[in-house]
């Protein structure tokens, strides 16, 4: 029943489709919800100067949240289950983003608010279990339509063999009386063909002889200009070397003359940083490029962060955030 076939398998399409979207949209709502709930509270709770670290704990659990309904989704499209785990992992993600969600409104004691922030949350674990329940029933659909076309495919296909074992009958049949009047057809051509060979033999020992005197003058002539690109070859290979080795010429005069440049520069730079670690404690708080510069120039001398800062007048915090960006390599 082709008809039956094509309107089960669009529907299926059509409600797993609804399915996965319906289920990213929540996904992506609690998610986006969750790292707006979660980051000031953790915000709150993070020591001073690491409040930017905030989000990635709501992102971190969000994320195994969206990995564990990937999975899931995929796996009940096959038919496939992975054991306890990926429960425990889902319900364990599902509780900790309701925790972190409602601990704001928890600890302020608002049970308004409590309620208010779980919706996301419960939505997201309810929704993740039914997804999971809705796509094993449509995959046990799938596998059960899935039989009954093979059950219709094996049908036709038995149909099919038998109908071409009886025209494989007929053709052989028809191949036995082919064959004899090919037999015939063949010992006259047979006699035809050995003596157009016979005739072939003489013409290709005439053309065979003509042929290897071509060769033999191509030959000749082949060695004549191999010679001659042999000597062409050889006068473009030295004015080659002598192009080459006057730009090997060129290029080490190039990199003397850089090299000498990079030396004066490293001078200069050892001079200027010699200059600003030489001035002494700041009395007063530099500019701030004088101050960059002396700071580049202390962590280069390996000072410490103390003397960097008495140095440009500027507090030892601005000085760590300066050293920092330094070891990262970030310049200042």
């Amino acid at each position: 029943m082709p008809g039956v076939a094509s309107v089960d398998e669009k529907t299926l399409k059509q409600a797993d489709r609804v399915l996965s979207t319906g289920t990213w949209m929540i996904v992506f709502g609690a998610v986006v919800y969750s790292v707006l709930t979660v980051t000031p509270l953790v915000r709150g709770v993070t020591p001073d100067g690491w409040e930017w670290t905030a989000p990635i704990l709501p992102i971190v659990v969000d994320a195994a949240v969206v990995i564990v309904v990937r999975l899931d989704a995929a796996l009940a499209r096959v038919g496939g289950r992975a054991g306890g785990w990926p429960v425990l992992l889902r319900w364990m993600t599902g509780l900790m983003t309701l925790g972190l969600n409602t601990a704001g409104s928890a600890l302020k004691g608002d049970p308004v608010g409590v309620a208010v922030h779980a919706v996301a949350p419960l939505l997201l674990i309810v929704s993740s279990e039914a997804s999971l329940a809705y796509r094993r029933a449509l995959t046990a659909a799938v596998t059960a339509r899935e039989k009954r076309e093979r059950a219709a495919e094996e049908a036709r296909e038995q149909a099919e063999r038998e109908r071409e074992q009886q025209a494989r009958a007929d053709r052989e049949a028809a191949l036995d009386r082919e064959e004899r009047r090919e037999r015939e057809r063949r010992e006259y051509e047979a006699r035809l063909a050995r003596e157009e060979r016979e005739h072939a033999a003489t013409l290709a020992r005439e053309q065979a002889e003509a042929e290897r005197e071509r060769e033999r003058l191509r030959l000749e002539h082949a060695e004549r200009e191999r010679e001659q690109e042999r000597e062409r070859r050889e006068q473009a290979a030295a004015a080659r070397e002598q192009a080459e080795r006057e730009r090997e010429a060129q290029q080490a005069a190039e990199r003397a003359r850089k090299e000498a440049a990079a030396r004066a520069e490293q001078e200069r730079v050892a001079r200027r940083r010699a200059e600003l670690l030489a001035a002494g404690p700041a009395g007063r708080r530099l500019d701030e490029p004088i101050a960059l510069e002396i700071v580049a120039a202390a962590f280069e001398a390996g000072l410490t962060i103390r003397e960097a800062a008495d140095l440009c007048g500027w507090s030892t915090g601005w000085v760590t955030g300066r050293y920092t960006e330094l070891k990262q390599g970030v310049g200042v």
